[in-house]
């Protein structure tokens, strides 16, 4: 059985807690939200579970309640391309939803997580009828443009400060994932799977942001302390 396939079959109602962590039901009006809330559904992902894959149709626009995901593409040779790291908060997938088109990419679990799946139908008819959620898909659209500009940047770099330091400030971003606020949980071997580096790569470039005082690596996460160094990379980088 595909993963995929087993995380549809754990799919179950929202509860109070799974909804404080959607940021775009605030965005509805209460007919709207009430519209919303009879179809949306929560999955709880194991570690490897897809939650959707390169040439699947969409049935769903997805979002992180809880845990990290991964979304990425295989090319040709057989490598891996990662395009985002998605931590809590983040819905993902929009365009693809807009357009009803097959998935160009793969998401999956780095860990156990909590992912929430409003249907595609009701997807559009909240389009269709809320000014608030168009809103909020119109930002999110925005924002994401930028971000996939940016990765390309880090993909062209080769130096390897650089691209944590540009693949960190994007997991902080406020807008795409406000439910990560000022400590992001991930371990550095999450994070090297992301960057595309060894763990200890990834955990010598930690120890050079946190000496610059832009960042505080904690127990199971990072916490930003400057944001705005972090997304510029080293202020004193050599």
């Amino acid at each position: 059985m595909s993963h995929d396939i087993a995380l549809h079959q754990r799919r179950r109602p929202p509860c109070p807690q799974d909804l404080a962590s959607i940021p775009w039901l605030a965005a509805l009006l209460p007919v709207e939200r009430e519209h919303a809330l009879a179809a949306l559904q929560v999955g709880d992902a194991k570690a490897g579970d897809y939650v959707c894959r390169v040439g699947r149709p969409v049935t769903y626009w997805f979002g992180v309640v809880d845990g990290l995901l991964k979304m990425s593409s295989d090319s040709a040779d057989g490598s891996t391309m990662t395009f985002a790291g998605l931590p809590p908060g983040g819905w993902f997938g929009e365009g693809t939803a807009v357009k009803r088109e097959p998935y160009r990419y793969n998401v999956q679990a780095l860990r156990k997580s909590v992912v929430a799946g409003l249907p595609i139908d009701t997807f559009h008819w909240l389009l269709d009828h809320s000014i608030g959620f168009n809103r909020f898909v119109m930002h999110q659209l925005n924002e994401r443009l930028g971000q996939f500009i940016a990765a390309r940047e880090i993909d062209r770099s080769n130096n390897p400060d650089l691209r944590v330091a540009r693949s960190l400030a994007a997991l902080f971003n406020p807008v795409l994932y406000p439910g990560v606020g000022q400590v992001l949980r991930i371990t550095q071997q999450e994070l090297a799977y992301l960057v595309g580096l060894s763990r200890q790569r990834v955990n010598e470039s930690l120890s050079i942001l946190q000496q610059q005082g832009a960042i505080e690596v904690v127990y199971g996460g990072v916490r930003v302390l400057d944001l705005g160094a972090v997304r510029t990379g080293f202020l004193r980088l050599k």
